[in-house]
């Protein structure tokens, strides 16, 4: 490999709990679910890069609780990290990136869900004492032929 410097895209996600139940985004442009957040912007730190993220596509301010996992994405130089939040104040809401919002329970989940959110909601209510490491190696495309609905 030499000197070549590689770059990696850091994504930082929310995990927004209140009463039981996660606070889970549509996405206006192709109408999956996710969790809120987004990519690292230059000069931010990841705290800083997650607010804003979440403000920027919910409209709430959310306090970070603590790191629930690292997500590596080889086939995309990408490297996630997902937090466990709580709400602090706003009422969520749409943006340009978000076409509805809700609060669902673990075991009402929204279709479609993206796999790779589904997964890191499914860590974080594990209630493990250890942050998770994980890989998420599939391609999107084939995450969202995987569960297309018909």
């Amino acid at each position: 490999m030499g000197h070549q410097t590689q770059l990696f895209r850091i994504g930082v996600f929310a995990i927004i709990a209140s009463q039981g139940r996660f606070l889970l985004a549509r996405r206006s442009d192709i109408g999956w679910w996710n969790l809120p957040g987004g990519g690292m912007e230059a000069g931010e730190t990841v705290d800083e890069a997650l607010l804003r993220e979440v403000r920027e596509e919910v409209g709430i301010e959310v306090a970070i609780d603590h790191l629930i996992g690292v997500y590596s994405k080889p086939q995309k130089s990408e490297v996630v990290l997902t937090f466990w939040c709580h709400p602090v104040s706003g009422t969520p809401g749409t943006s340009d990136e978000v076409k509805e919002v809700g609060w669902f329970m673990i075991d009402q989940l929204p279709e479609p869900l993206l796999p790779k959110h589904r997964q890191r909601l499914l860590d974080a209510v594990r209630q493990s004492d250890h942050v998770v490491i994980a890989s998420q190696r599939t391609a999107t495309d084939d995450d969202q032929r995987l569960e297309q609905p018909l």
